[in-house]
């Protein structure tokens, strides 16, 4: 006997918010917020939990809901009265389209929107233009990348250098054809590495690797290996994998770009090793960095302006927690301690009720800051440029589980921490009537409890 959808609430059930009749219409609406959310780089376990979560609001059990990197299937219904809807996902949201779609899903969560109303929202979220002119962008990418230098190579020269190249990414990003967007990675790598092995017999900029990484940060699938990673510990085999052979095939196209670049130039092997700094400057120099770092992130991701002081505060946490571990534990694990340290944060600023901020949006460049993806991408240039071997690769590996592994625990541990603190919430033992709060005094009402229940002992007595 097939199951068929129960969107009646039951009087003995809780209030479950607008109740849904239309199957066909609640399909399109989970389906538009599964799109929404891949496109905002949400990791697929949760962005199924979520969607189940939305469809219990409306008053929909029977949903079931199958998430990978490009495609997305939402069910309604069991066996014959069972529809499914697909579709492939391929758009990338911005912050203030993350931004926008976080107060939607605030809404769904609590059924204060109708599905119909829902997906015009959604379109008007994907057709939503950027709210920075081209040239903020531009220099924000700029700034992001001279922040990131600071960071990676610390001299005044670098910055210069990677604030100049940030410029020229930053306008070829605005270019709107998908055709050159994919070819972009490796043409940038290969424009930026002709550009710095070109200034680096004549400009002091430490290792020309490290500032190799800075103006291409934002084409390194940093986050993409590290969610491809919690994916497959999460039991997301296929989303996992996929990311993880995407991530790796991005790396191996910026390094070949950079490869090729050197082979041109005709630089010897000694360039693709790492090289030691010799004229760094003062440790405050870093937080400058982190701040610069923030601003451009805040004008090249057009993201909300009550964003930047979050944003701001976990840079400084992550750098903080990962230059300690590199301290206490050693550099190759340090992004793991940077990792468990920030992730907790970040969830926690998610969960505030007035001024909460999407995960994604803090995550994104957190991760660049513990640079997962630029020890990838140091770690197949020297092992193919230098002769390294696997073991620059290998250690570039170890770096990436070891981000992902503090995310994990981090994330858990606040979860736990934040399902504890409800249940002592939720916790509450009555009062008798006696000590309950009343404005009459306490003998009274001892006295008058004593005199109710003689009377009741008579009447029994005299039944």
């Amino acid at each position: 006997m097939p199951i068929t959808p129960t969107p009646p609430v039951r009087p003995d059930q809780p209030d479950r918010g607008t109740i849904v009749d239309d199957p066909a219409l609640l399909r399109t609406f989970l389906l538009g917020l599964v799109e929404g959310m891949t496109a905002s780089a949400e990791s697929t376990d949760r962005i199924r939990a979520e969607v189940v979560e939305i469809a219990r609001a409306y008053g929909w059990d029977d949903v079931d809901v199958v998430v990978l990197p490009t495609i997305a299937l939402v069910q309604t219904g069991r066996g014959e009265t069972a529809r499914v809807a697909l579709r492939s996902v391929q758009a990338t949201f911005r912050f203030d389209q993350i931004a926008e779609l976080a107060g939607l899903l605030r809404q769904a969560r609590a059924a204060e929107i109708t599905p119909g109303d829902g997906i015009r929202r959604l379109n008007e979220i994907g057709a939503m233009p950027a709210s920075r002119h081209w040239f903020l962008r531009t220099l924000g990418h700029a700034l992001l990348t001279a922040g990131l230098a600071l960071l990676l190579a610390p001299n005044w020269q670098a910055a210069l250098v990677g604030f100049g190249l940030g410029a020229l990414i930053g306008v070829a990003k605005l270019m709107r054809s998908q055709t050159l967007l994919l070819v972009l990675p490796i043409v940038a790598s290969f424009t930026c590495a002709l550009i710095v092995f070109q200034l680096a017999p004549h400009v002091e900029l430490g290792d020309p690797l490290r500032v190799l990484i800075a103006p291409l940060a934002t084409f390194l699938p940093g986050a993409l290996l590290t969610t491809g990673v919690r994916e497959l510990a999460a039991g997301q085999m296929v989303a996992g994998t996929s990311r993880l052979g995407t991530g790796l095939v991005q790396l191996a196209l910026l390094a070949f770009g950079i490869l090729s670049a050197g082979t041109l130039v005709g630089v010897g092997q000694g360039t693709y090793a790492p090289l030691e700094v010799t004229n760094t400057l003062p440790w405050w120099v870093a937080g400058v960095g982190l701040a610069i770092y923030a601003l451009g992130t805040y004008l090249h991701f057009a993201a909300p302006a009550r964003t930047f002081g979050w944003v701001l505060l976990a840079l400084v946490v992550a750098y903080g927690a990962q230059q300690l571990g590199s301290f206490l534990l050693g550099p190759s694990i340090s992004g793991f301690v940077g990792a468990l340290v920030v992730a907790p944060l970040v969830l926690w600023i998610e969960d505030l009720r007035d001024g909460g901020v999407p995960s994604q949006m803090i995550f994104l460049p957190a991760f660049w800051v513990l640079v997962p993806g630029a020890a990838g991408l140091v770690g197949v240039t020297e092992a193919v440029g230098a002769g390294g071997g696997v073991g620059d690769f290998s250690a570039a590996f170890v770096t990436v589980m070891s981000i992902a592994l503090g995310v994990l625990i981090g994330s858990a541990l606040y979860r736990f921490a934040r399902r504890s603190a409800e249940e002592l919430a939720d916790f509450h033992i009555d009062l008798p009537a006696v000590l309950a709060p009343s404005d009459e005094p306490v003998l009274s009402r001892i006295a008058s409890a004593t005199t109710t229940r003689a009377s009741r002992r008579r009447r029994r007595d005299r039944e």
